[in-house]
């Protein structure tokens, strides 16, 4: 190998000495050295853009045979993040470092170093863009995989390197170019770490929030999320290092600090969407003062409504065995009775549960909370069963407006500010 390296050696130096000795020629005196260091670098960049162009298209003709990503994905994520072109750029250089000395032996010593420390920069240069390269391809290779809790801790862990990578290879290539060790300047940030610390604070925290979300599999591209903190409701669009996009549903998107992850509270709504079920949780509020005891007559009227005919003529003979034997029993207070806001709810009830469109199989409830300075909350909570954004507005539109008509036949009175 090394004869083989000695003869190309001398193969170029036979090759470039007429060119060498033409330019002494033509150059005006005390200024050769000037036209031949402006020839070398030219014919060493021209050297090197050559291999470097047909490496690449050899490189890149075979990983094109592997075309297909889902029998190759490793090699189509290669190709696809450009990995092989910094494999040309590496060889290429690598070869201009063997034959640089080769062209106009003998002169421009002083060049030489300069040459050295330029290919040295340029496989410093190379080797940062083809580590980068390497955390694109295992990204792609995820994306094809679909695997979007393994990006996002790929996605963590690659814009730390590079951001580390660039700090480190900041240093490598001063000590590169001027010649000096390493150990002086890492030495010489000691002083400095806690500065360094509190500058990359977002960074660290946004690592660790990766990984942990990564880890905990609650959070992923894509997901549909509400966080209260920010009023902000959407679709997970990117999780990157120190920000999160969220695109929202009014097609506006908002960006989060991606420490907030870990800090606040995220509704992750994304269930909703993949069991086909979203849930309705709204109320209706009643005035106390409308509630009554309903009368005979008014047991009567009610009688006409088919869901709770059945209802009324039981409950009605039940009461009236109840008084029977009670003292005062002309007193309507005395013994149980029937309320309007108490038959209007079994009313509620025995609609809702006819509705089709509702999810038998989750709760389908009709319930009073706790009494408000707004009045009487009667919660309807059940979930329909087409997660569809407009058809469930359409839904639970619908039967809310027959609910706030259907209780005035109740005498029941929906609160209202009043102006």
């Amino acid at each position: 190998m090394n004869d083989q390296l000695e003869d190309t050696r001398d193969l170029i130096t036979q090759l470039t000495d007429p060119l060498y000795i033409y330019i002494s020629e033509i150059s005006p005196f005390g200024l050769d050295w000037v036209f031949h260091m402006i020839v070398k670098m030219f014919l060493l960049c021209t050297v090197f853009l050559v291999i470097d162009f047909v490496l690449k298209i050899i490189i890149n003709t075979v990983f094109r045979i592997f075309h297909n990503q889902e029998k190759y994905p490793v090699i189509r994520s290669i190709y696809q993040s450009k990995i092989t072109n910094s494999i040309a750029h590496f060889i290429a250089l690598l070869i201009i470092g063997g034959i640089h000395e080769s062209i106009f032996p003998g002169a421009l010593t002083k060049t030489t170093k300069f040459i050295i420390r330029s290919v040295n920069l340029g496989m410093v240069m190379i080797f940062a863009g083809m580590l980068y390269r390497g955390l694109t391809a295992f990204r792609n290779y995820f994306i094809i995989k679909q695997d979007f809790y393994k990006i996002m801790a790929l996605n963590a862990i690659s814009e730390t390197v590079r951001i580390l990578g660039i700090f480190i290879f900041t240093v490598v290539g001063i000590c590169v170019i001027f010649g000096i060790k390493g150990t002086t300047i890492v030495g010489s940030l000691g002083a400095i770490t806690a500065v360094l610390v509190l500058v990359f604070r977002d960074t660290i925290l946004g690592f660790v929030t990766g990984l942990h979300v990564a880890t905990s599999k609650n959070l992923k591209v894509g997901d549909w999320v509400s966080i209260p903190k920010y009023n902000v409701e959407g679709n997970i669009a990117e999780i990157n290092l120190l920000t999160t996009r969220i695109n929202n549903f009014d097609k506006t998107f908002s960006t989060i600090p991606t420490y907030d992850l870990l800090t606040t509270e995220i509704k992750n709504l994304q269930v909703i969407s993949e069991t086909n079920a979203r849930r309705i949780k709204k109320s209706i509020y009643f005035n106390i003062n409308s509630f009554k005891f309903l009368e005979e007559e008014d047991i009567e009227r009610l009688k006409n409504i088919n869901l709770i005919s059945d209802y009324l003529k039981q409950s009605s003979i039940e009461l009236r065995k109840e008084k029977e034997n009670m003292a005062h029993k002309e007193e309507i207070i005395n013994g149980r009775q029937l309320t309007n806001i108490g038959v209007f709810r079994y009313y509620a009830q025995k609609y809702i549960e006819r509705i089709p469109e509702l999810d038998k199989e989750g709760p389908v409830i009709v319930r009073q909370l706790n009494i408000t300075p707004q009045g009487l909350p009667l919660e309807i909570y059940s979930f329909t069963n087409d997660t569809e954004w407009v058809r469930f507005e359409e839904i639970q539109a619908d039967i809310f407006d027959h609910l706030l008509v259907a209780s005035k036949e109740f005498d029941l009175e929906v609160m209202q500010v009043k102006v």
